[in-house]
């Protein structure tokens, strides 16, 4: 007869984000609010989070793509700040943090006498995204375990687990807390810890870290 442990592992998975171009670009402000609302929402999703895994991604000035662009290309540095700071973690999902960004791109277009235009070789280029998944054919059997299969995940595995579990259904949170609800021992504490902790402003790397010192803490704490 099958115990809890081994009828509920934890499958730890690597993913890849592809980049796919979707053919629109915008040029001024007026061009980016009406890519933004027809644009797919994979093509959000990527603008926001996509970043992350970039190869030699480090801390940058904004963490979105749409920001960025407004402040290097559009030169608008008061916009610039405005989007910087519209965290995506904040949404249900990528409907309402396209709203978001639509809403704010039109207040702004409403506060500014003139347009300014991106050089023709300088358009933002919106680009959608695709996720690969990989097996790692590595498994833990229990809550504990844990604590050393964190910290020798790669960065996109915790991409995958802890960001990109967010938008798939039915549980909408992250794959750690998923789990460790499925357990009759109680670990209701644990995720209302993982819950509090926002991935946007930091780098894949400092997430990892946050996350086994948090665990290292957690079942430290519970042997005592």
């Amino acid at each position: 007869m099958e115990d809890e442990t081994t009828k509920n592992p934890f499958t730890i998975k690597d993913c890849a984000l592809i980049s796919l171009a979707t053919g629109k670009k915008a040029q001024n402000l007026k061009e980016l609010r009406a890519q933004l609302q027809i644009v797919d929402l994979s093509s959000v999703y990527f603008h926001f989070w996509g970043g992350l895994l970039r190869a030699g991604f480090e801390e940058r000035e904004y963490h979105n793509d749409f920001a960025e662009w407004v402040r290097h290309e559009i030169q608008d540095d008061h916009l610039a700040e405005r989007l910087a700071i519209i965290d995506p973690s904040d949404f249900a999902d990528m409907e309402g943090l396209r709203h978001e960004l639509i809403e704010v791109v039109e207040e702004r277009l409403d506060e500014i006498e003139y347009i300014t235009w991106a050089r023709a070789d300088r358009q933002f280029q919106f680009i959608r995204s695709q996720i690969v998944v990989f097996d790692t054919r590595k498994s833990i059997t229990s809550p504990e375990d844990l604590l050393k299969a964190v910290p020798s995940m790669s960065t996109s595995a915790i991409f995958y687990h802890f960001i990109d579990a967010r938008r798939r259904p039915p549980e909408g949170i992250d794959d750690f807390r998923a789990w460790l609800l499925r357990w009759e021992d109680g670990y209701d504490d644990l995720c209302d810890l993982l819950a509090e902790i926002d991935p946007y402003f930091m780098t894949l790397a400092k997430l990892r870290e946050q996350i086994s010192s948090l665990l290292a803490e957690y079942f430290g704490a519970k042997k005592k």
